[in-house]
Formats: C-alpha cells, structure tokens, sequence
C-alpha cells in the first residue's frame, strides 16, 4: 500500500470506528440485538466505503462536519447487505474476514433483525446531519436510498439470485455488479461531492471513476475467490464455483479477466484527471483496489 494511502487511513479510522460504535450505542436497544449489530459492525472490515467518502472530500480540497455521520451511514449498510447476503436462504455463508458469520453466532432470526435494525439506524443518523443544507441532505439520503435499494444493491442482490446455475452474458454479470457492489461506491464518491459543494459536470467525471472501480473491486473479488486461501481471504474460497454462478474468469478465463481488471483500473485513474491534482487518494485507493490481497 502507498505510504500517503497508508497514512491517510491510520489517520482516519479511529474516527470512523469511534462514530460507528456512538452510533450503536443507545440504551433502549435490546443487548441481544445490540451486541450482533456491535459483533457484525466490529468484524473487521476494511472500512473502505467510509474511507472513499473523505477521501473524496480531501481530494476536492473540502471539509464537512457532516462527512463522518455520511461515511459512517454507508457503512452500516454495507454491514447490514454483508448479515443479510451470508444467510442460509442467501449465499450461506459460515465465515466473514475470518471468523463466523452473524446467524452462526446468534441465529437466523437475530441476524435478519441485527440486518434491519443497521439499515434503518443508517437512515436514522442522516436526519441528524447539522452543517449540511436541508437540500443537500435530502439529497444526499435519497442517493444512498437509491443505491441501497431496488434500484441498486438490493435489486444487484436479486439479479445475482437469479443468475445462479445459469450462464450469463458479460453484460447481464456487469448488470448484477453495477448494482450489487458498484451502487454503494458511486455513492460514496457523489455523497462526499455534494457535501464537497461540487457542481454537476464535475460530479459526473467522479461518477465515471466509481462506476469503474465498482466493476474493478468485484473483478478482484472473482480473482481472489480462485486464487487465494481461505486463510488469506478470510471466507471460504471456491463459493462461487461451487455454487455454479458465472464470474468474470469463469466468463472470460483468469487471464483475460486480469487484463478486464487492469483495463476498468486505468480508465477510473483517468477519470480523475480534471482534478489536475498528481498523486490523488481516489487514485491510490483504485490501486488499492486492484492491489489487495483479501
């Protein structure tokens, strides 16, 4: 990882795990639901969705009191998609970054309530923004609204169902992941423009790097799912093969598939060029990426 990338995370995470768990801190909540949202919300992640939202607004030479609460609510959707994607009905998954999924640990049920109790509290923590016009914060909920529902991840989910033991198109696969990982990214990228001020030419130009770092992360994912371990990975390896879902190598064999990677990677990397900025955190996180090895 680049040193300016590194730096900018060690610097920024601890604020971000500090508004996560202020977040599910409340005492009304029931200690059973409370600690499987706390289990789910603390396993580990990456915080890479939070992370691109200031990175954003750093690149655009911004600030927003408002940006923790933003990258913050993404996050806990992101947590909320990954509770509801492992269960048995779903992708039935026993491990997530190395240690056992929510229904493993509390049940079935608990998980799809833990699920529910992140999307909404999400929500929750956008009606509380204070340095943000009422327009732009409702803007900013009705993107994220789009992003993680029928139109977006939650429809890239369904897709993604109705993908499995049947051969897709490459069009039809890039559908299900324009939606089912790329909707939260473009999300995070325009959420951190709009709190940034930014106009609508511009945003459009940031838009085209996330729609391409989205296809890139899950080109990598696909990767990964073959070449790595389950050790390194942190969740079970081979799930997609054994499951007979069409991936990009399975569509465009491993090496062509590296090549679509390096290809969606240099055109977000372009994308970026209006910023007339040399080294950029968007940019570095693209490589990242591409880079990353879980």
């Amino acid at each position: 990882m680049h040193e300016v990338l590194e730096r900018f995370i060690k610097e920024n995470l601890p604020a971000i795990e500090g508004k996560l768990n202020s977040l599910l801190t409340c005492e009304n909540i029931p200690k059973t639901l409370q600690s499987s949202m706390v289990y789910s919300v603390n396993a580990g992640g990456k915080r890479i969705r939070p992370l691109l939202v200031l990175a954003t607004l750093e690149d655009l030479g911004a600030t927003s009191k408002d940006a923790l609460t933003v990258a913050c609510a993404v996050e806990l959707i992101h947590t909320y998609s990954l509770i509801h994607d492992d269960l048995p009905c779903m992708d039935d998954d026993d491990f997530r970054r190395g240690k056992p999924t929510n229904h493993r640990m509390y049940g079935e049920a608990v998980a799809v309530l833990a699920g529910d109790a992140l999307h909404t509290l999400a929500f929750n923590s956008l009606t509380k923004l204070t340095d943000t016009s009422a327009e732009d914060s409702l803007h900013i909920m009705q993107k994220l609204s789009d992003a993680s529902g029928a139109n977006g991840m939650v429809g890239g989910q369904m897709l993604d169902l109705e993908g499995e033991s049947k051969s897709l198109s490459l069009t039809e696969l890039e559908k299900v992941h324009v939606n089912k990982t790329g909707a939260l990214l473009l999300f995070c990228v325009e959420a951190g423009a709009i709190l940034a001020g930014l106009n609508q030419e511009k945003i459009t130009q940031l838009k085209n790097y996330a729609w391409n770092i989205g296809l890139a992360f899950q080109i990598k994912d696909d990767i990964l799912d073959i070449t790595s371990t389950t050790e390194e990975l942190g969740k079970t390896v081979g799930s997609d093969n054994s499951s007979h879902k069409s991936t990009y190598p399975s569509l465009l064999g491993l090496p062509t598939a590296g090549e679509r990677l390096a290809e969606y990677h240099q055109i977000a990397k372009e994308s970026l060029a209006f910023l007339g900025k040399e080294q950029l955190l968007l940019g570095l996180f693209a490589d990242y990426i591409v880079d990353r090895k879980s």
